[in-house]
């Protein structure tokens, strides 16, 4: 009896050591596929950059609008002859305060250009700028993702009220989301490797500050941004992504009376491919508009790169 006890002891003490050494090789699997890529283009990557680390990551977008979305849903091209174009260079950086804590801003810069019938009209300037705070709640284990909230501070340095009405609107620079509004957000961001891929999904939940917009007390509706992205590893430093961002917002207020039909959404998709090594990440993609609500149903053309300090 005591021997067949010792002999069970064995057995169960040399699985749990060969589940242990199983577990360390899938742990160090796991460590060892750790690709680099600029990540998808607008869905967040929950990772943060590190302690004492600068990344500085430019966007560069050509759009076009090939109609727009009416208040009922409806889409509309544009009239034969008539453009609506914008090229747009963003700059992207992120400052580690800690391995838990990052620090993130983000500036626009746009050139837009109009043609309505013989009219044309071009414009450029400052879009609204951005300051973020992320903060790593869970790093990635097992099944667990890695997990990352956000506070998002809009700040309105675009252009948003008095129009040229001469420019066609080209010389209106800030988002029609909230045009003069601070807004404040708070948000999450999750990311899971399952090689050959990596998942990456956020929402973010903002809420604007009433705003005086050409004489008019504005109140924006909150809204929410939510994305979702995949990276599809291949060899030599390619990647494929694929990614989908919806945006919702309600009517907005003017003087306190709601202004009916001002509601603002839009559904978008984007395939893109990258190439990346320890040094630089680039990614170039296509992004559509697919759907969408008092908003221009625009094409576009994407570059980004990605380099550390």
């Amino acid at each position: 009896m005591l021997r067949r006890m010792f002999s069970s002891s064995l057995l169960i003490a040399a699985l749990l050591l060969n589940d242990q050494i199983c577990f360390a090789g899938h742990k160090d699997s796991e460590e060892e596929w750790n690709p680099v890529s600029a990540g998808p283009l607008t869905t967040w990557t929950a990772p943060l950059c590190g302690k004492g680390k600068l990344v500085i990551q430019p966007f560069f977008f050509y759009n076009r609008a090939r109609g727009t979305f009416n208040a009922d849903g409806r889409y509309n091209s544009l009239p034969a002859g008539d453009k609506k174009e914008q090229f747009q260079e963003q700059l992207f950086a992120q400052y580690g305060l800690t391995n838990r804590l990052e620090l993130d801003a983000q500036m626009v810069y746009q050139q837009n250009y109009v043609k309505q019938g013989d009219a044309k009209a071009g414009a450029s300037g400052f879009g609204d700028s951005y300051l973020f705070l992320r903060y790593c709640a869970l790093e990635e284990k097992g099944r667990l993702p890695h997990l990352t909230g956000v506070f998002q501070l809009k700040i309105p340095t675009g252009k948003y009220e008095h129009a040229n009405s001469s420019k066609l609107g080209a010389d209106l620079m800030g988002a029609t989301s909230g045009g003069g509004s601070w807004d404040q957000g708070l948000g999450i961001n999750l990311s899971k490797k399952l090689k050959p891929f990596i998942l990456h999904s956020d929402a973010i939940y903002s809420f604007p500050q009433q705003a005086r917009v050409n004489g008019v007390k504005t109140r924006y509706a909150n809204y929410l941004n939510y994305d979702f992205g995949v990276e599809y590893f291949l060899s030599k430093g390619f990647n494929l992504v694929l990614e989908v961002n919806g945006f919702l917002q309600g009517d907005k207020q003017e003087n306190k009376a709601m202004t009916p039909d001002s509601k603002i959404n839009y559904f978008t998709i984007a395939p893109g491919i990258g190439w990346s090594n320890a040094k630089i990440q680039t990614l170039i993609a296509y992004q559509r508009v697919l759907t969408g609500t008092n908003t221009d149903a625009n094409d576009s053309v994407v570059f980004t790169l990605v380099y550390p300090f």
